[in-house]
């Protein structure tokens, strides 16, 4: 019996950015520096698959350091960690490594500066997450105020108005977070924002492709976690631009196949932590159903790479 056709667009760019790549790098190094067992603190990265792969290898997962023995190499995640983390490190004399992407790092920078200046920090972000929780534990209690939407910033009390400044997590919705601060500087018009956007390359590339193909899509998918906010945040994005059916699944096993039958079309991307190959599975399982043709839609090139720290380079 023939396959009914099925065309595939397959947005770029998809899948891995050049933190993710870094911090998963780092893992890898410092096991081949080390040996096993190496400890993580946090998923290195917000992705079963990479976090699975990478325990397979020697990297043990933990929450918080009182998990990892003081004699063995720890990894802080791409996803940035508060002050207090490697001050205990240090006070317990322990290896670390820090794998937190250079853009996060750049926000921490801006939100301490900032404080130094003398002025109360604004954080846009998701409550719980571990980027915001690192972000917000850059400075001392109190002195960042936590927004997640337009309506909180109409309730939050601040010091002094006039002394006001804001960042945000990296991995937001472009559109969500734009609103928002318009209403920040609505209320509060002598609020300082970053020189340059906070919500990083990766995520702001990601959101714009899948606005770009969502419109010619009977149904999109990402590949992508569940406690993945990047990956989330597309499926939000494929919906407001026009796609009937927006889906979130880890593997091809979750597609829910019932729920888009019948479609001629259908867009696939990736988050910035889910590697090609849960791609390609993607892709093959609707060649088991469809006679399928791809059809890559690219929006933007990425050439961006980070260093890794020097502790796990090479002598020169």
């Amino acid at each position: 019996m023939s396959k009914p056709p099925l065309t595939i667009h397959l947005a770029a760019p998809r899948g891995f950015c050049a933190g993710v790549d870094r911090a998963i790098k780092i893992v890898e190094m410092a096991l081949g520096k080390w040996g096993a067992p190496v400890y993580v603190r946090h998923e290195i990265v917000h992705n079963k698959y990479v976090v699975d792969d990478l325990r397979a290898k020697g990297a043990v997962f933990v929450e918080e350091l009182d998990e990892c023995p003081p004699d063995r190499p720890v990894i802080f995640s791409a996803h940035g960690v508060p002050k207090a983390v490697p001050a205990e490190a240090a006070a317990r004399e322990m290896v670390y490594v820090d794998a937190t992407c250079p853009l996060v790092s750049k926000v921490h920078i801006e939100a301490a500066r900032h404080h130094e200046n003398g002025l109360q920090m604004v954080m846009i972000g998701h409550a719980g997450h571990p980027e915001t929780i690192g972000t917000m534990g850059q400075l001392p209690p109190g002195e960042v105020i936590l927004v997640e939407t337009v309506a909180d910033v109409g309730k939050i009390e601040v010091r002094d108005a006039e002394k006001l400044a804001f960042v945000t997590q990296t991995t937001l919705s472009v559109d969500d977070t734009a609103d928002i601060v318009t209403a920040l500087k609505a209320r509060f018009p002598s609020i300082v924002g970053p020189h340059k956007e906070d919500i990083c390359y990766a995520t702001t590339n990601r959101q714009e492709a899948v606005k770009v193909i969502a419109p010619d899509c009977d149904a999109l998918l990402v590949v992508g976690a569940p406690n993945s906010s990047n990956s989330r945040r597309l499926v939000e994005v494929a919906a407001r631009a026009g796609c009937p059916y927006a889906q979130l699944v880890g593997r091809a096993a979750e597609i829910d196949w019932r729920a888009i039958e019948g479609i001629r079309s259908v867009g696939v991307t990736a988050g910035a932590s889910a590697p090609e190959v849960l791609i390609n599975e993607v892709i093959d399982a609707f060649r088991d159903r469809y006679e399928v043709t791809v059809r890559p839609v690219t929006t933007a090139e990425e050439n961006v790479e980070f260093k890794v720290p020097r502790l796990l380079r090479e002598p020169a």
